[in-house]
């Protein structure tokens, strides 16, 4: 059994005082095959105490410098590339091509900010246009100071990437307290670090759990900002804790996204992006499309296209490159969704193909594929995030029909409109409440692009230069011109 036992503050692998063990747990073979040894408030002290020492030199740097750093954190990632992808479908339980879309984005994301990180010294104490004669005006951007990073297991190079990039290039300093579920894959990033010669103290990791090390992080008052990935009811509680102090938050939080099937769309081509956007890693994602609008003249042939692509599905080992969909990537998240199963169940909801009737391996945390038709509006499964490989779906007789039902959400992460006409697709699109909006596509997520919520699915942005933004606080020198 391999066993992580050490924290990595200061550059340092140290000894937790917690006795505390966590089970890592691989969802496929339902076996513990690692250990970590969970942290405790002395350790989240420790590593904030590392990174306040650690800030002044690491702002001072100066973005180019910085930019060396980040583009060897892609390289060191992209060198362990193999390792990495099989550490994630072992750890997670996705299939091997999933596990490397995650890592390549993760790349993609660290030599992006590379890029930024150089372009944010260049602009340092630009002038601002004004008509006042014989004053100088000049705009600086200062790191936000020290950051409390929590991620989630679903993606966890590439949800880690998006807060870690940005926060090094910004010149801030790092707590992370990567999923106790998924710590495996993050564990490099300390190695990388380690293996460096990044300043010490610029980046520390502490393992445990809510309750043992993100608790104490979001409450600590050395932490300047916070930004959290993950569920609705601990985004809540992390806003919680960061208005004490007044602190700068960053949430991405759940989705019930909507995909919307115009009359004019071809039914294949829709069949195909609909499979995309929900049963992608096991359905384990926060922008997954799980509300289905489509036109009522094409919902007859659009269900029977998705019920053929969903007996195809092959379920087996993440591992196996014939594998198409792995497990869930626990036994809570495989129970979680067999309740809302349940619910179905109850609700007499209409399938057009059950998970509850194809058989499974004979092991692992699988839930199957599942699809439901004419789902009421009032049913929890339409509401609600399910984080599972299931797709509810409505009939509409109009594009303003489907807005609106789309709309009809306290979530909005994201969205996929899917048309002939994509024109009439990017007007249907541009009247959505949703963060990213995807036309005639598959859920192509890219650096320089911006990733957030509107409503409850979320408070600031990640990625492009507004995922920059997030870690820098603007700073106006005004006076005399000479």
């Amino acid at each position: 059994m391999h066993q992580l036992t050490r924290q990595f503050i200061d550059n340092q692998w140290v000894e937790s005082a917690g006795r505390r063990r966590l089970a890592v747990t691989d969802p496929y073979r339902q076996e513990t095959f690692a250990e970590v040894t969970a942290g405790d408030p002395a350790d989240v002290d420790a590593a904030v105490t590392a990174a306040r020492r650690a800030l002044p030199a690491w702002q001072a740097l100066g973005g180019t410098r910085r930019a060396a750093y980040l583009s060897a954190f892609a390289e060191a990632l992209a060198a362990r590339r193999d390792e990495l992808m099989r550490l994630s479908s072992r750890n997670n339980g996705k299939a091997l091509a999933e596990a490397g879309v995650d890592l390549d984005d993760a790349i993609a994301c660290y030599r992006y900010y590379a890029a930024r990180a150089a372009d944010l010294e260049a602009r340092q104490g630009r002038r601002v246009d004004h008509g006042a004669e014989g004053i100088r005006a000049q705009v600086y951007e200062d790191p936000v100071g020290v950051v409390g990073l929590i991620t989630p297991w679903n993606f966890p190079l590439v949800t880690s990437a998006w807060k870690i990039a940005p926060a090094l290039a910004a010149g801030c300093t790092i707590v992370f307290k990567p999923s106790e579920v998924t710590p495996l894959p993050e564990q490099a990033l300390a190695e990388i670090a380690a293996a460096s010669d990044l300043p010490a103290g610029v980046l520390n990791l502490v393992h445990g759990d809510g309750d043992g090390i993100g608790a104490p992080l979001t409450v600590h008052p050395g932490v300047d900002k916070l930004s959290f990935t993950g569920s609705n009811a601990v985004g809540e509680k992390v806003m919680r804790a960061a208005a004490e102090g007044v602190r700068n938050i960053s949430l991405e939080l759940g989705g019930k996204s909507p995909i919307l099937v115009l009359d004019d769309a071809d039914v294949e081509r829709a069949a195909d992006w609909v499979m995309a956007g929900i049963y992608f890693n096991s359905g384990q994602v926060c922008s997954a499309t799980s509300r289905l609008i489509v036109h009522e003249a094409l919902a007859e042939s659009l269900y029977a296209a998705l019920g053929e692509r969903l007996d195809a599905i092959r379920l087996g080992d993440p591992l196996a490159d014939e594998t198409d969909m792995g497990p869930m990537t626990s036994s809570r998240q495989r129970e979680a969704v067999e309740r809302y199963l349940a619910v179905a169940g109850e609700e007499g909801l209409v399938a057009v193909r059950d998970a509850r009737h194809r058989r499974l391996p004979a092991r692992g945390e699988f839930v199957a594929p599942t699809l439901y038709r004419d789902v009421p509006v009032e049913s929890r499964l339409w509401r609600e995030e399910i984080f599972g490989p299931v797709l509810c779906g409505r009939s509409v007789s109009s594009d303003e029909a489907a807005i609106e039902l789309a709309n009809a959400s306290p979530f909005g992460l994201a969205a996929t409109v899917i048309a002939g006409d994509v024109e009439r697709a990017r007007r249907v699109g541009r009247a959505l409440r949703a963060g990213s909006i995807w036309v005639n596509s598959e859920q192509l997520v890219l650096p320089e692009a911006g990733w957030g919520g509107f409503g409850i699915s979320g408070i600031g942005r990640e990625l492009g230069p507004w995922g920059l933004a997030e870690y820098l606080e603007v700073k106006h020198l005004i006076g005399p011109a000479d």
